[in-house]
């Protein structure tokens, strides 16, 4: 495997603790392989991921999310409600050119959603700062707004008449690696309180015109052709060969002194 080939991973549902295991051995992966690497994965429960600074006091006290799994990531970002997203784990090496600095692997992954994206019909951009967006310490990722977040073209859905954020991202820079998580929001999750429902892709474009599968398809294609790579779908998961250190690293993002850490 070479620094020429994107390897792409569609693993299947997990619980969070495993979830956020594989992610950081994906990281070391991006180290032996010199370049871009990626997972897409799932949920195998209705779950929270909070964001590595957030305090768990304030999730604890939502009652909109109330009895649902818990783990903390270790990127940053807000609380990401999982169910009906389809969540990736990108990693590069820091001599990469996307590895430089925060914000060139974030647009780079973004821009290239929202192109596959019109591949589609659905009109969507990177969001602009503006004096109008809401708290940046918002509970929930999909409440805030960041510079190069996803948004798509349909005022009015969103609170305060917004455009609704359908992929948002957050980085963790471990070692000689840069860990990026991200969660693409496929609908609104109908099995959460009004705070934590947000807008997806299903709610912003006509019945049927987006297939998750196609258009996740198109956007690893979109991503390779940025750097002149071929993506390589894996044909194991990515556990396969990674058990044991996969069971190992799980046990910290179980362990409470880990979730309550903040």
């Amino acid at each position: 495997m070479t620094a020429r080939v994107l390897p792409v991973w569609w693993d299947e549902a997990a619980d969070g603790p495993t979830n956020m295991a594989a992610d950081e051995l994906l990281a070391e992966e991006a180290a032996r392989h010199g370049g871009l690497v990626m997972r897409l994965y799932s949920w195998s429960a209705p779950s929270v991921s909070l964001g590595a600074f957030q305090a768990v006091a304030e999730a604890e006290a939502c009652a909109d999310i109330a009895g649902l799994p818990l783990v903390r990531r270790p990127s940053g970002g807000g609380a990401i409600v999982h169910g009906t997203d389809l969540t990736y784990a990108a990693a590069v090496p820091k001599s990469h050119a996307w590895g430089g600095t925060p914000q060139a692997l974030y647009d780079a992954l973004h821009l290239a959603l929202v192109a596959a994206l019109a591949d589609f019909g659905v009109a969507a951009r990177l969001h602009v700062a503006s004096p109008l967006d809401p708290p940046a310490d918002a509970l929930f990722c999909f409440s805030r707004r960041a510079p190069g977040d996803v948004v798509a073209a349909a005022s009015g859905t969103a609170p305060g008449g917004a455009d609704p954020k359908i992929m948002g991202s957050a980085q963790r820079r471990l070692g000689t690696t840069v860990l990026q998580h991200g969660s693409l929001l496929l609908a609104t999750n109908a099995a959460v309180g009004p705070a934590a429902r947000h807008a997806g892709i299903a709610d912003v474009s006509p019945p049927g015109a987006v297939s998750a599968p196609r258009l996740a398809e198109r956007w690893i294609q979109r991503i390779a052709e940025t750097i002149e790579t071929e993506s390589q779908r894996q044909p194991d998961p990515f556990k396969t060969g990674r058990e044991a250190a996969l069971a190992e690293r799980a046990g910290r993002f179980r362990d409470p002194r880990w979730n309550r850490r903040r």
